[in-house]
């Protein structure tokens, strides 16, 4: 057969037309590669947080509520993790926060601090930073933290307007926000934060947990009404009876306010008021609401009045400290370890002076009480040592007075703090104000003033504003 050849009409390419066809070819290969199902999707975030709220705009307390959720296919340890919720403040005013409740873990793994960021930012100057101590375990792939509720408000109480927040949106129902950061051994791995914001690094060892065996807190709350000081095991007192004036306990006299003298920036007061009659009178208690302490150390730094706030002089007013046990009546099983400062004195006794009482056990009528002429104006550390059957009592690093033997406690007890009226010497309206830095407990030993004082410190630092680690007994 011959062979028939066609001749192509297409004009010839030339080398530089056939490099770019080459070249152009290899890109929409690449292209074409590049289109696959599994790039098209975003790497998954290791933690992803979502947030709810339910305050209005302007509210006491801004109660942003968080969720944190391992969206990894790995194990992820909470004590490497930390979020932040960023905020505006107000011109020249203090804040406070803390955790009201951490469902799933509670909040004595809870560690918040407030810090200011570098930079200028829409709606954000500052930030809560929330983070986890090594207590907190670790967050299996697909697990979330439930719910971890924190406050934040002003420590003078007035109302804050969180409509230029960087974080905050009314969002009554969960949903995941982008406006809240969290991040990773110090890498962010969740968020967006606020542009134009000089960021802190997120570094350092992760927070110690606290041993077994402890109560603190620092009283940051917003009111006695706060949902958090009842969780956190306090009560205010408002039912009938002594010491003092009988029935005239009221919440009334329970307060939060701001203090620069003291560490942290915040108290809890205890006012006792009065106009001479019993009508007018109101007297402060706050006690915790289980009798689970008998043993180890307790401490507290107070704030003594030698003088009232405000009207005359003159009060034999009983500024108090003590662990006590229920009273069961004659018979039964009782204890407790009391200090009461009286700076005019009392029952007959002139001031300033404190009364350090062990009480008899089995019955509570009996007492062993050592009086001190002591002038306690001002802060003081007070501790009350139970340990290997001695009660040691003691004002900052003073030694005051030991009891042992019966008057060691045999039964559990609550902690209580109060301000009261021994009588109604004169007509008169005043008023005497009690305040409460701190309180700090350890089941396990007795320890010095200075070596509370160094525990607290950790606290305040690591941003713990309540932890409870005892068990029930």
């Amino acid at each position: 057969m011959r062979e028939i050849v066609v001749q192509s009409t297409r004009p010839s390419l030339s080398r530089k037309a056939k490099v770019l066809l080459a070249v152009f070819a290899t890109a929409v290969s690449a292209g074409v590669a590049g289109c696959s199902d599994s790039d098209d999707k975003p790497a998954t975030p290791e933690l992803t947080v979502r947030y709810r709220n339910n305050t209005p705009v302007e509210a006491p307390a801004a109660q942003p509520w968080l969720e944190v959720i391992n969206t990894s296919d790995h194990a992820v340890s909470l004590a490497d993790a930390t979020v932040r919720y960023y905020f505006a403040a107000d011109p020249a005013a203090s804040y406070g926060t803390g955790c009201e409740a951490a469902d799933k873990l509670g909040c004595s793994v809870v560690a918040t601090t407030i810090n200011a960021l570098a930079g200028q930012a829409a709606g954000a100057d500052h930030y809560v930073q929330l983070s986890f101590t090594t207590g907190a375990p670790a967050l299996q792939a697909g697990e979330s933290t439930g719910r971890i509720a924190l406050q934040l408000y002003r420590t003078d109480h007035q109302q804050l307007n969180q409509a230029t927040d960087h974080s905050f949106a009314a969002q009554p129902t969960w949903t995941k926000s982008t406006k809240v950061t969290a991040y990773l051994r110090g890498g962010l791995v969740w968020g967006e934060e606020p542009a134009g914001s000089a960021q802190a690094p997120v570094s350092g060892p992760p927070v110690a947990a606290a041993p077994p065996g402890i109560v603190f807190d620092n009283f940051h709350y917003v009111a006695p009404e706060d949902p958090a000081f009842y969780k956190h095991g306090w009560l205010v007192r408002t039912s009938k009876g002594s010491p003092g004036i009988p029935d005239t306990w009221s919440k009334a006299g329970v307060s939060f306010p701001g203090d620069p003298t003291a560490q942290g920036g915040q108290v809890l007061q205890l006012q006792a008021k009065t106009d001479g009659t019993k009508q007018g009178t109101t007297q402060a208690q706050v006690q915790t609401v289980e009798d689970k302490f008998l043993t180890g150390t307790f401490a507290a730094r107070i704030f003594f009045s030698n003088a009232p706030a405000s009207g005359r002089d003159g009060d034999h007013i009983n500024q108090s400290f003590y662990t006590i046990s229920t009273n069961d009546g004659a018979g039964a099983k009782y204890s407790e370890l009391d200090n009461e400062y009286m700076p005019n004195g009392g029952w007959g006794n002139r001031g300033p002076l404190l009364d350090t009482t062990s009480f008899y056990a089995p019955d509570w009528r009996k007492e062993t009480t050592r009086r001190h002429r002591i002038n306690l104006q001002g802060w003081h550390t007070m501790v009350i040592t139970a340990s290997d059957g001695v009660v040691t009592y003691y004002a900052d690093k003073r030694k005051l007075f030991s009891a042992k033997g019966k008057f060691f406690p045999s039964k559990a007890m609550h902690v209580s703090f109060n301000t009261w009226f021994i009588d109604l010497p004169f007509a008169g309206e005043r008023t005497w104000n009690m305040k409460v830095n701190w309180f700090y407990c350890n089941t396990q030993k007795a320890m010095s003033a200075a070596a509370v004082q160094k525990a607290v410190d950790g606290y305040y630092a690591s941003g713990q504003n309540f932890i409870d680690t005892v068990p029930k007994l």
